[in-house]
């Protein structure tokens, strides 16, 4: 591996730490007796935790620790029925994994437990299934499978099926359990849309001791999970006696009937907004429009209805009385941020926003053989037009309007009673009050190319650029530290730590703390996943996966 050369202290003394880097320290290295399509690393915090690493034949489960081996098995033998698998599955906190395998109409599903390896059930009963009809419910152990025939309630240990019904249609989404009683959100998954025909928006109140469903109602929007991440794009919270439904604005229902009580919400998809990259099966964009913001009873929600025009409208929280709508906002394909504070409600428009896709082609060579590509890619890219304006609290009338951002913005945050926000050659503070400039600093010193995106961290800036990180110190934009790696982008953030990957797979974890890393070179297509605490990162190559310190 090559290391950087050391610059002279001239460039050292303006802060850019181009200097010789160290590798990431290999906690261990484990060598897998065969090769992988599937793996994983379990998020959840533990010291104990578990890994896997599978390929259509067979399965390898290791320590997170020490990378041991805790049992490898051929899928034949764990379960007679199957030979080869077409979909895995982890359910980390039931300590459990789904194996598929496709049988024209007649699926296998297996259960296997993840500590022995051993079948806890196995069934044909439940066809074309993916990993967007089954979900975990924690609280109760057991498994909600949706299928064109309906949702069936599945104890998660031995397979026993409780019951089954036709009323709720599609997947299980994010839910409320209070009891014996569950609140979920229905969703359809990428590709599913054929298998639930009948597919309409439900919420629905399920008592899970008999499957019964003592209301259901309707959602305006599109519920939906991350492609790549699997993070829920709503949030769904019980307060009393009511269900609020944070999904493209707010919906709230009476918890005892389903009645709406008062909606603020409206039915946006982002098609179009950002490309999804070459031979992409999967393709998501997220945030391109920001979360409903609460101060006290009021709540601020942005009015997305209609592609040419958007609002903002002010409602009380419990009554749903909406107290004004603000001027309009013309032609916003895109308004990923929204701040109030001191008496400004403060708006993004446009800028970066969240892309995850999955990518599959499949490359025949010279001699007939195939190679199969396999990515799972979580990106940003930016959204025009751009701006950033705010509207009064009181009357929702416009404030002020900033003219200088039209060419570029990457994201902006409000802190310390300042808004921040980067142009990508630039960054900028400004005093969200007025709209007025406090400071501008190039930051084409920095030496980490373009900028991205920023983050927040201590009393600094960070600058996550195209090929390093620097940080800005808040109060008057100086540059504190700034250190150059190669093209790349952030992978993760965990507290002081970045970690940026190449389109290579080669990784960096930078130290926010002064911009140093350390920096691993992987073979291209790795697949990495960082741990629960960021402290390590796990890679996967060919047949060996290796465990990384990050710094």
């Amino acid at each position: 591996m090559k290391h950087a050369l050391v610059l002279s202290a001239t460039i050292l003394g303006l802060g850019l730490q181009l200097s010789a880097q160290e590798e990431m320290s290999a906690v261990w290295t484990t060598k897998l007796e065969h090769k992988f399509e599937w793996v994983g690393t379990d998020p959840n915090a533990g010291d104990d935790n578990m890994g896997y690493a599978a390929s259509d034949k067979e399965m390898t489960v290791y320590r997170n620790k020490d990378g041991s081996t805790v049992w490898t098995k051929a899928f034949k033998d764990m379960a007679p029925r199957l030979r080869k698998i077409d979909e895995l599955i982890p359910f980390w906190e039931s300590n459990t994994v789904f194996l598929f395998e496709r049988k024209g109409g007649a699926d296998v599903v297996a259960c296997i437990d993840m500590a022995t390896g051993n079948a806890l059930w196995t069934t044909e009963k439940y066809s074309k299934l993916e990993e967007d009809n089954v979900i975990y419910i924690k609280e109760k152990d057991a498994f909600c499978v949706s299928t064109k025939d309906g949702l069936f309630y599945i104890m998660a240990r031995t397979g026993e099926e409780k019951w089954a019904s036709k009323v709720f249609t599609g997947s299980v989404g994010k839910y409320i359990i209070d009891g014996d009683d569950m609140v979920a959100v229905n969703f359809v998954g990428p590709g599913l849309a054929a298998l639930f025909s009948g597919f309409k928006n439900q919420i629905a109140r399920i008592n899970l001791g008999t499957g019964t469903i003592k209301w259901e109602s309707s959602y305006i929007g599109r519920a939906e999970r991350k492609v790549i991440t699997r993070d829920f794009v709503y949030d769904l919270k019980l307060e009393e006696g009511k269900i609020f439904l944070m999904l493209n604005g707010i919906q709230v229902y009476d918890y005892k009937t389903g009645a709406v009580q008062w909606s603020a919400a409206f039915d946006y998809t982002p098609e179009g907004v950002a490309k999804p990259p070459a031979h992409a099966m999967k393709f998501g964009v997220y945030g391109a429009v920001a979360d409903p913001v609460v101060v006290g009873n009021d709540l601020y929600v942005l009015d997305m209805v209609n592609r040419k025009s958007q609002f903002v409208k002010k409602y009380d929280r419990l009554t749903g009385k909406l107290i004004w709508t603000s001027p309009e906002i013309k032609e916003a394909r895109a308004i990923p941020g929204m701040w109030v504070a001191d008496g400004k409600v403060v708006l993004q428009i446009g800028g970066m926003v969240e892309t995850q896709s999955y990518i599959y082609w499949r490359e025949t060579q010279g001699d007939g053989s195939v190679i199969i590509h396999k990515e799972w890619r979580v990106d940003f890219q930016n959204v025009k037009p751009v701006g950033v304006q705010a509207f009064n609290v009181e009357d929702g009338g416009f404030a002020w309007d900033s003219e200088r951002f039209r060419k570029g913005i990457t994201n902006c945050m409000l802190e310390d009673g300042r808004l921040y926000v980067c142009s990508g050659k630039a960054l900028y503070c400004i005093d969200h009050k007025t709209g007025a400039d406090i400071y501008e600093i190039p930051l084409g010193d920095d030496g980490v190319g373009l900028a991205n995106r920023i983050l927040p961290y201590k009393d600094m800036v960070a600058i996550i650029g195209e090929k390093g990180v620097a940080t800005h110190t808040r109060s008057n934009g100086a540059l504190v530290k700034s250190n150059k790696y190669k093209a790349s982008g952030m992978e993760a953030q965990h507290e002081d730590m970045v970690l940026m990957k190449s389109a290579n797979s080669d990784l960096a974890s930078f130290d926010l703390d002064d911009c140093s890393f350390k920096e691993y070179n992987a073979r291209k297509g790795a697949i990495s996943e960082l741990s629960y605490d960021g402290h390590y990162v796990y890679v996967y190559e060919k047949k060996e996966v290796t465990k990384l310190r990050t710094l």
